[in-house]
């Protein structure tokens, strides 16, 4: 009589265990993007190679999970609604290690980022450190909503990259502009479009 209850509860404690490690690695994941925000705009080598160093914590964060949700899969084969969250799960870590992925990115764009003029290297800062504060608000409350289970937030959330999508337009026009207006800012202003696309990409 008591058998099911009891596999029930360590079913709830897997659960619980999994969802605490998503957390976790979206703290770090968080961390991550935001260290590679200030890299860039301080031009922090140093930072920037720490968020390369760490990117194999992200990715380790992602495996561990995801065996623990297969291996949950495999013992439990859950009801759907237990089903359904484990799957989400699944996706969240994914969806953290393409951004702790960009984050990456952002790094080596700081160690390799070509010079130009001094007037777009800060035209285009501003524009992607707002890129980069309001992709990070977004990864915070996407984070907020996954703690709480509140999948109404989460959907507000997912409408919010539509205003992403429309600061990487204006960034975009701006860059071109400026490669027409001097020839010079080429190579700077090619690096400056693939670091606001990594920003954009966070958002998705």
């Amino acid at each position: 009589m008591d058998k099911e209850p009891h596999i029930s509860q360590r079913f709830d404690e897997e659960l619980q265990g999994v969802h605490e490690l998503v957390l976790t690695m979206a703290g770090v994941v968080e961390e991550q993007f935001a260290n590679a925000m200030v890299a860039l705009q301080h031009q922090d080598s140093e930072l920037a190679n720490e968020i390369i160093s760490r990117d194999a914590v992200v990715n380790g964060y992602e495996v561990r999970i995801e065996e623990e949700c297969i291996g949950i899969l495999a013992r439990r084969q859950p009801a759907a609604g237990d089903l359904r969250l484990v799957m989400t799960l699944i996706k969240t870590i994914a969806d953290l290690e393409r951004i702790g992925d960009k984050a990456a990115k952002i790094a080596n764009m700081v160690l390799s980022m070509g010079h130009g003029s001094q007037a777009i290297h800060a035209n285009f800062l501003r524009d992607v450190h707002a890129m980069g504060e309001y992709a990070l608000r977004m990864l915070r409350e996407a984070m907020d909503a996954l703690a709480r289970a509140d999948a109404d937030a989460a959907i507000r959330i997912a409408r919010g990259d539509e205003e992403l999508n429309q600061e990487y337009r204006g960034a975009t026009r701006r860059l071109v502009t400026y490669m027409m207006e001097d020839p010079r800012t080429i190579t700077a202003a090619i690096d400056a479009l693939f670091i606001a696309k990594a920003v954009e990409r966070v958002g998705d």
